[in-house]
Parts: structure tokens; C-alpha cells; sequence
């Protein structure tokens, strides 16, 4: 689904949130690459299920055609800086809830960026009557955490020592969810 675009300043910083564009898919495809190389909050090491810019425009386009999708990028200057999708389901008995997933390039953290595109993403599901949106957290990620309980999100569950990270531990994953209904 296609949403209008809406400009932020925050700290100083102009951006813009706004629906992923067929033209976006390279950018989207290095971008990917080099976020999952700069945290290990995500659930991929850097190029790992690397997904090239035809692969990227082919999500774009079902995202844009499926009313319970929605692919949003960050834009400062016209540069790509963070994207998130709410990725519905057409099965019958989900097709009341999305998954979210979200990221966002480091040097870009702390202006707001995360919080607007998941507060973008909240606004149009609760305008296009879907009803639950779930997602995933790494347990050390605490501000995310604090960011989705901030704006209605609970912990429905915990996947115990669910990935392994570099330094050779295990940690958890919580699962999170808000409910509209």
C-alpha cells in the first residue's frame, strides 16, 4: 500500500518518511548489506539472505498491490537511511495482523527516525483495519523495547536463547505485540 509522505526535523535533522519506490531498490539492497553489518540487534550477519535490487523492486511491488503491506523508507537529502515494512498475511485467520521489522543505518540513531516510521506504520493500520502488529526484539536492544511498550506494544512471549551473537552467547528474542481491537 502507497501512504502519503511526511517530512520530520529532529535535532536538527530533516527527514522525510514515505512509501518504497521501484527506484529505491538498489539503494535499498546496499543499504540492507550495510546496516546488518553495523548491529547485531538484527537478525542477519552482513550479507547473509542478501536480497539483490530485483529481489527489492519485487517486494516493493507486492507491497504496494497488498492492502495489509506496507514498506516505508527514511530519506535525509534524498539519501536512503533506514526502512521498515509491516508484512501482512493472506491467509484468512491472520489476515488481521502485520509483522514489523525495522532498520536504520547507526550513525542515523537517536533522531527519531525509528519511532516515526513505526508510528507511521501504527497510524496506517489502524486506518486500514488491521488489528494486530507483531514483531521481534533482540533482549539487549532496551531502548527499542522501552520504544514499542512507549507506544502500546506488550511482551506476549520470550524465545530463549534464540540467536548466538559474536561474542559466542546465547540471547533471547522477545516477541512483542499491539493489539487495535
Amino acid at each position: 500500500m502507497i501512504v502519503s509522505k511526511k517530512a520530520f526535523h529532529v535535532k536538527g535533522l530533516d527527514y522525510m518518511v514515505r512509501s518504497a519506490m521501484d527506484e529505491d531498490a538498489k539503494e535499498l539492497s546496499d543499504l540492507r548489506v550495510q546496516i546488518d553489518g553495523e548491529t547485531e540487534n538484527l537478525d542477519r550477519e552482513k550479507g547473509e539472505a542478501f536480497i539483490d535490487a530485483s529481489g527489492f523492486e519485487q517486494i516493493i511491488q507486492t507491497d504496494r498491490e497488498n492492502k495489509t503491506s506496507l514498506f516505508l523508507v527514511a530519506a535525509v537529502d534524498d539519501r536512503i537511511v533506514g526502512f521498515s515494512r509491516c508484512e501482512g498475511n493472506l491467509l484468512t485467520r491472520f489476515s488481521h495482523k502485520v509483522e514489523f521489522g525495522i532498520c536504520i543505518l547507526k550513525e542515523f540513531w537517536g533522531y527519531g527516525i525509528g519511532k516515526n516510521l513505526l508510528k507511521e506504520s501504527i497510524a496506517w493500520a489502524d486506518s486500514n483495519e488491521i488489528k494486530k502488529i507483531t514483531l521481534n526484539v533482540l533482549e539487549t536492544n532496551e531502548n527499542a523495547v522501552h520504544l514499542y511498550e512507549k507506544l502500546g506494544f506488550e511482551i506476549e512471549g520470550v524465545l530463549k536463547n534464540d540467536k548466538i551473537l559474536s561474542d559466542g552467547k546465547y540471547y533471547n528474542t522477545i516477541m512483542m505485540g499491539r493489539f487495535n481491537g
